[in-house]
């Protein structure tokens, strides 16, 4: 059985990830705010600095992998903007790169990043917003949406969730990943029945969007079904997976652009693509 690192394990889709593993017989490490084994602030430096010391010493430097599910949905609340991004970003890639030895020590890891899918169903997400992410600067991120007003949140959520997915597929290839025997993945769930959602569903003002939200199977995720995937993705099925995104919604994403992806790569993207092919050709040629 192996040790895993989760966080967000309090409440929602970690706590149920924490419980299925344990149920497995797994040793899980929990990360939270509040209510277990290592509490920490992921929305501040410090924290995250604390969080990572903390797993690796309770692991002994030794990680079968790691399910980053910490996240904060899209308050609409402005004062909270740089708490969402921090959390939902740096508090992913951050403790990545820092427990990254730890999982290459075991030489099998499996890492699950949670996404969402509103990084698909949330229009006009803005491309400088998605790159001040990417390079670590949650305050630009912010910033970036001021335009948006009160209803700045969804685009800060959506935009943190778009690039922790391109930072997985960005590195989940490379040899200090992939060549240790990491790998790395995101999950992408969508309407899924967790306290902020019930939250959401008992305020008149916001139900009615909830519920006009559209899920083709005809109703919201349970925490258990998210659990179930995570579970199969930390597997030794998952040998061959490696820079996917997992899309479990109910049909949305489906639903609301089904002609947008897969796509075949443009006449502009050929010359990058073969030099890519011939890039790791050569490398496997040394």
């Amino acid at each position: 059985m192996g040790v895993y690192a989760v966080t967000g394990a309090a409440s929602g889709m970690g706590r149920a990830v924490a419980e299925k593993l344990e149920t497995e017989g797994h040793r899980v490490i929990g990360v939270d705010i509040q209510e277990t084994d290592i509490v920490a602030d992921l929305s501040t430096a410090a924290g995250r600095r604390q969080a990572i010391d903390a797993v690796l010493e309770a692991a002994d430097g030794r990680l079968d992998g790691a399910v980053l599910a910490a996240g904060l949905g899209p308050v609409r609340d402005r004062s909270r903007l740089p708490v969402i991004a921090a959390v939902n970003y740096l508090g992913v890639v951050d403790l990545l790169e820092g427990w990254r030895p730890a999982l290459a020590a075991t030489g099998a890891a499996r890492v699950v990043a949670f996404g969402s899918n509103s990084s698909t169903t949330v229009p006009v997400v803005q491309n400088r917003t998605v790159r001040a992410f990417l390079a670590g600067d949650t305050e630009r991120a912010v910033r970036s949406v001021r335009m948006f007003g009160a209803q700045a949140a969804p685009f800060v959520y959506a935009a943190s969730k778009i690039a922790v997915s391109r930072w997985v597929r960005r590195h989940a290839v490379r040899p200090e990943w992939a060549g240790t025997g990491i790998r790395l993945n995101v999950i992408a769930p969508g309407a899924i029945l967790t306290p902020l959602l019930e939250r959401q569903l008992a305020t008149p003002g916001e139900a009615k969007a909830v519920e006009a939200f559209p899920v083709p199977t005809g109703s919201f995720g349970k925490p258990e079904h998210i659990a179930d995937w995570v579970s199969m993705m930390l597997s030794p099925s998952a040998e061959f997976l490696c820079g996917s995104i997992v899309f479990v919604d109910g049909g949305t994403d489906a639903y609301v652009r089904p002609n947008d992806w897969p796509r075949a790569v443009p006449l502009r993207g050929v010359v990058g693509y073969l030099r890519k092919f011939l890039g790791f050709a050569a490398t496997r040629r040394v």
